[in-house]
């Protein structure tokens, strides 16, 4: 069975919730390690909501600065404390966070029962945040008005898959399993050497979800996200208002879309929709326009990569 990974949409909203949609908040589980990717305002609310257990989120991922993207971190960092977190909690985000929530804990006399540990974005910068044995992450700058990070988040390689009745067929140990899914040749009981491709198959291919948070249309952003599976990428507003996206550092959704055709990737998802938007339908209409694999968020989605 293949490997988890999953996408739920927590906010889908840009600066101002509406009854509809929160603000801007995700989570991305992939091999059973969950990413909280930006904590707007009442972010705890929408895991509850949506039945997430918040206790499992291990790492935290801020794109910038701006409330909408950051002001739910205090109260779901309260509430992991108060229902008895004990293991450690990664937050990844720009310089300044870490001291703003030191100063919150200090004024309210807060003492986690947790150790949170700090890494720093570098603006500008691409760099990888994150490894293990199954995923990595990388931070990629974007054009906001203050220094904003997208994500990518991508499967390592898996291993070859191994034909066990070629392996009686060829005489070959079970031994040598590891060696095989590593793609070595191997010997058989005979001391003939059997070639890989003769007992394994090819793994499924790894696949990788870029999350572009708030920026102004930005060509080079393509290389950071080329041939992703699916690509989020905010749609603050529809073509008409492009001067005033322009202006304040956003996209539309005819320009998301630009982005996804020039980037190559299987599939974009669209969201950041202004509050002023009550329907969406037109987001949609106009982005798939430029580029027909598209999504519009919307707050509960769950979508499988």
């Amino acid at each position: 069975m293949r490997q988890s990974f999953e996408l739920l949409i927590l906010g889908s909203s840009s600066a101002s919730p509406t009854s509809s949609r929160n603000v801007s908040a995700q989570l991305l589980n992939i091999a059973e390690r969950y990413f909280l990717i930006d904590c707007g305002e009442a972010t705890q609310i929408q895991l509850r909501r949506f039945k997430a257990k918040f206790q499992s989120i291990d790492h935290i991922f801020i794109s910038h600065l701006h409330g909408d993207h950051f002001f739910g971190l205090p109260g779901l960092l309260s509430s992991m404390h108060l229902l008895g977190r004990q293991q450690p909690l990664n937050i990844y985000a720009p310089p300044g966070l870490k001291e703003v929530m030191d100063k919150l804990n200090k004024l309210s006399d807060t003492r986690l029962n947790f150790p949170v540990q700090w890494h720093e974005t570098s603006p500008g910068t691409s760099k990888m945040l994150f490894e293990d044995e199954k995923v990595e992450v990388h931070a990629f700058p974007l054009q906001h008005r203050i220094h904003c990070n997208g994500f990518l988040f991508r499967e390592k390689k898996l291993p070859r898959k191994i034909d066990k009745f070629k392996l009686e067929k060829h005489k070959v140990s079970t031994a040598d399993i590891q060696l095989l899914r590593k793609g070595l040749d191997v010997l058989n009981a005979d001391g003939e050497l059997v070639k890989n491709s003769e007992l394994t198959i090819d793994p499924l291919p790894p696949r990788a979800y870029a999350y572009c948070s708030d920026t102004k249309y930005n060509e080079e952003v393509c290389g950071y996200i080329q041939g992703v599976d699916l690509l989020y990428h905010e749609s603050t507003f529809l073509e008409d208002q492009a001067a005033r996206a322009a202006k304040t550092f956003h996209s539309t959704a005819k320009q998301a879309a630009d982005i996804a055709l020039k980037a190559g990737v299987k599939q974009v998802l669209l969201g950041h929709f202004s509050a002023r938007y009550r329907v969406l339908d037109d987001f949609y209409t106009e982005a798939s326009a430029v580029f027909p694999n598209c999504l519009l968020a919307s707050d509960g989605k769950l979508i499988k990569i």
